[in-house]
């Protein structure tokens, strides 16, 4: 009978992870960089000193009983805290090299992150930027991140989130468009190519009352070539005013109309970290930087819809 800490074979915790995972011992090993027969001593040796199975053998199989699903939920989460203890002391024992890994959707990074990074490399040369892109939420202690940029209702668990900034949907369009447009209201909209997802474009045209039928052209699962279609006068877009911002002041494109489709809990961008590197400098640096650049963004004048 296990009576203490002391008895329980915390080497052989990996190998239990691997293979309650997979539920097979040849690709526990394969994760691990074992062989097979190591993979099968330590689980035995696990059980051995707890002093019952927590496996159940079918053929080659191994599946988890009742007490190995126990084991596994405790052990998922002390390794992961292991991990991220881990990862936060290899960050700040890294000195002057220092480098973020930072996930974030496509869109955010083409559209708004990536014309300020000379600005960044400015402000922190010592410190660099290793940048992944992604329409997934990608786990950051799994791969080894440092933080992301999401958007969504900021609750995830096990990390810390911090929101950046809210970005209302508009109604955005080449300079073609709002020629077209001048003078008209919500209404005329509904007569133009519509881009997006139809139900946004329900709700904003909503907003004033109307109630048109909406049929768009074309949806992406990308924002970023949503606004470059736009742009392009392929069609009209409902885009967030933030990822505009540059085209808006430029007049690559206008907005057509003061409506705005707020959404706060689903669209807020957001700074997230494993809360064991939120006072990393690194991150602080980083964030500080992003409220500076989201304000000076939102500060500047767009063009405006001619009339």
């Amino acid at each position: 009978m296990l009576t203490s800490m002391a008895r329980l074979p915390l080497h052989t915790l990996p190998a239990f992870r691997a293979a309650a995972r997979s539920q097979n011992l040849r690709l526990a090993a394969e994760e691990l960089h074992l062989t097979h027969s190591a993979i099968s001593q330590q689980i035995k040796l696990l059980e051995a000193q707890l002093g019952f199975p927590v496996f159940d053998r079918r053929g080659r199989r191994v599946v988890l009983n009742a007490a190995g699903q126990a084991l596994q939920r405790a052990t998922e989460a002390a390794l992961d805290r292991l991990d991220d203890g881990l990862r936060a002391a290899k960050a700040l024992a890294d000195g002057e090299a220092q480098r973020v890994r930072l996930t974030l959707l496509p869109s955010f990074a083409q559209r708004w992150l990536l014309p300020r990074m000379a600005r960044w490399r400015d402000r922190h040369p010592d410190i660099a930027l290793e940048l992944h892109t992604s329409q997934q939420i990608v786990d950051l202690q799994r791969d080894g991140f440092h933080a992301a940029l999401r958007q969504g209702a900021g609750r995830w668990r096990g990390l810390h989130a911090v929101r950046l900034i809210d970005s209302p949907l508009i109604a955005l369009g080449a300079p073609a468009a709002a020629q077209r447009l001048q003078g008209r209201g919500t209404a005329a909209l509904a007569d133009e190519p519509l881009l997006g997802a139809p139900q946004l474009w329900e709700r904003w045209f909503a907003l004033d009352g109307c109630r048109v039928p909406v049929n768009p052209v074309a949806s992406f699962n990308d924002a970023g070539l949503m606004l470059q279609a736009a742009e392009q006068g392929i069609g009209i877009a409902l885009g967030r005013e933030l990822l505009a911002a540059d085209a808006l002041r430029e007049g690559r494109l206008v907005r057509l109309s003061p409506l705005a489709l707020p959404d706060e809990q689903a669209y807020a961008f957001w700074f997230v970290c494993p809360p064991e590197l939120a006072g990393w400098p690194p991150l602080l640096a980083l964030q500080d930087w992003l409220h500076d650049e989201l304000a000076r963004s939102l500060q500047a004048e767009p063009a405006e819809r001619p009339g």
